[in-house]
């Protein structure tokens, strides 16, 4: 009831800053109170979770006459199929379990951040909700759908593979490199070598497994008939001829920190060394993700396809 509410409490142990020049303590709704008075505060943005703390607040401003702030609730924002708790992220990082507030399965801000998800784009998707006391669950794909708008024009292209599967290639042309574009629509930005070797050619095993016995173009390098022993088709892809994206030899290990926490180990072209810390990239029909770190070996937090 609201005659139960406390304002303060009486502590005896020694404070960490001030020792025990003070006894007695401000509880929240007090120290809320007073705060928003001395700051200035016009208007409070609060979850409708914290409507009865109004009722402290306004009893406080009443009894020492202030002006009293406009108060807005608003409903819970949810994403479909996340459970997601400040505490228990709390606790599964002081269990070590997390590596701390910038895990991607915090879904706090600094995780969205280290996965390059931008701040333009957030506050997008919040505007998008609106303020309203009315709880909503919506599919993480529409901040990803935003975000997409902001960083697939800065992202730099790259081929990536996640759990290869090699091949070689029968009666394929000798050809020891190819080029392709940093960016299909900033050709200013310049061409990435890829090194070919007709006899090590990585593909996505679940590519190899779909497209097995048919015709496939491995993009910016020609047109095969997909098996253990591929056959060169045509230096031509046709428009309607599935594309995948391939690896060969040389290549670079990378690791990708995905939004479940787990870490997948891949191969990328040679390319990928010249990113920096906080590159945004693509890697083609993978997904987009941000650069973490370049010393020993790269490492990238999966943002979204």
């Amino acid at each position: 009831a609201f005659r139960d509410r406390v304002l303060a409490r009486i502590v005896e142990r020694k404070h960490p800053r001030v020792g025990n020049k003070f006894k007695v303590w401000p509880l929240l709704e007090f120290s809320w109170a007073v705060d928003d008075h001395l700051l200035g505060i016009t208007h409070i943005l609060r979850g409708k979770d914290l409507i009865i703390e109004d009722m402290m607040e306004e009893f406080i401003w009443e009894k020492l006459g202030w002006k009293k702030p406009e108060i807005i609730h608003y409903g819970l924002l949810n994403i479909k199929g996340l459970k997601l708790s400040k505490t228990q992220a709390r606790k599964a990082i002081e269990r070590k379990e997390y590596s701390g507030w910038d895990d991607p399965r915090t879904w706090s801000l600094q995780s969205l951040r280290k996965r390059g998800i931008q701040p333009a784009a957030i506050r997008k998707f919040i505007l998008n909700m609106g303020l309203s006391l009315a709880d909503v669950t919506v599919p993480a794909e529409i901040l990803y759908a935003e975000n997409r708008k902001i960083i697939d024009p800065l992202a730099n292209r790259y081929f990536a593979i996640l759990n290869p599967i090699k091949i070689s290639i029968k009666e394929a042309p000798k050809i020891s490199e190819t080029e392709a574009s940093l960016h299909p629509d900033f050709p200013e930005r310049g061409k990435r070598k890829i090194p070919v070797n007709t006899r090590k050619i990585y593909l996505e095993k679940e590519d190899f497994e779909k497209f097995k016995d048919r015709e496939v173009g491995l993009i910016n390098l020609f047109t095969i008939k997909l098996g253990e022993k591929a056959k060169f088709v045509s230096e031509k892809i046709e428009f309607d001829t599935q594309k995948i994206q391939w690896v060969s030899e040389p290549n670079v290990k990378i690791k990708i920190v995905m939004p479940d926490g787990t870490i997948k180990e891949a191969i990328a072209e040679p390319s990928i060394k010249n990113i920096k810390e906080d590159d945004l990239i693509q890697l083609v029909r993978v997904g987009f993700c941000r650069c973490d770190k370049v010393n020993g070996k790269i490492v990238l937090y999966f943002a979204h396809k």
